[in-house]
């Protein structure tokens, strides 16, 4: 007896389109394998698990003395002071940046065509903006440990100069994305780009500007702890010391502190989302 129609399997159709676009994608992941010399099997070598778990095994127990403990403290709370201060050097910098570089802010725009002066204007922040971003806060440590020396003052520079530029063209895209009739109707009515924001567009934007900065905030911690490496300071430069000693307990240590300081970070991320939403 024939089956029902309904009960007969039903093939994909996109199926021949899945399948395509993964052979396309292993023809050209291949060759950028093969141009960036990855080796994973090099992992596998006797002599290369020999060294991971003598590694390894150096981390348990962490190191847990009263006076390391301490001395993890200081360089953490240097860490986190050093984020935040060069956050805080960033949004002083990309506020007044994201004025200019956001279309939506401006007032010429209102005529229906942006003068000239005002759009070169526009462009050239836009440019500054690439600029600062394009470096990344790791060069700028390396040049600004050369200039200022060992310690925070490069970290916080670094952070200052790249973290300036990402914000500057967030913050312009998300405020670009929004409602545009608030924005608008204030400055028909006389209001300056700093009002406009304000009463306009910010009121729309706050939750999302406020998740990418916190975001941002936390990917600077992260940014701090590499630095440390290159000399500026905070838990970078002092797990760096402790690896070169080949001391795996307090490496250990480090690392818990650190995976500790990011889930705070997280943890005041959705604390504000919170209270926006």
């Amino acid at each position: 007896m024939p089956r029902a129609a309904s009960s007969l399997p039903h093939s994909d159709p996109a199926w021949p389109g899945r399948i395509g676009a993964g052979v396309l994608l292993l023809v050209l992941l291949w060759p950028l394998l093969v141009w960036s010399e990855f080796r994973p099997w090099l992992l596998l070598d006797a002599q290369s698990l020999a060294a991971t778990g003598r590694f390894v095994a150096d981390f348990f127990p962490p190191a847990h003395s009263t006076d390391f403990l301490l001395l993890v403290a200081q360089a953490a709370w240097q860490t986190v002071a050093m984020a935040t201060a060069g956050m805080t050097l960033a949004l002083v910098g990309a506020i007044p940046l994201t004025l200019i570089a956001t279309e939506r802010l401006s007032i010429s725009r209102l005529a229906g065509r942006m003068r000239w002066p005002a759009r070169l204007l526009r462009q050239l922040v836009r440019w500054w903006l690439i600029l600062l971003r394009s470096v990344p806060e790791l060069v700028w440590a390396l040049l600004f440990v050369r200039i200022a020396g060992l310690g925070p003052t490069a970290g916080v520079l670094a952070i200052a100069l790249t973290y300036c530029g990402m914000l500057g063209k967030v913050y312009a895209e998300i405020l670009e994305s929004t409602d545009a009739h608030a924005t608008q109707s204030l400055l028909r009515n006389g209001s300056g780009r700093l009002a406009a924001l304000l009463y306009g567009a910010l009121p729309e934007a706050a939750s999302e500007l406020v998740s990418y900065t916190v975001y941002r905030w936390e990917c600077a911690i992260r940014g701090s702890v590499v630095m440390g490496f290159v000399g500026a300071g905070g838990l970078g430069q002092r797990m760096d010391e402790s690896m070169k000693m080949l001391a795996g307990s307090e490496v250990s240590t480090m690392l818990i502190v650190f995976i500790l300081l990011v889930a705070a970070a997280d943890g005041v991320s959705k604390f504000l989302r919170a209270r926006l939403a």
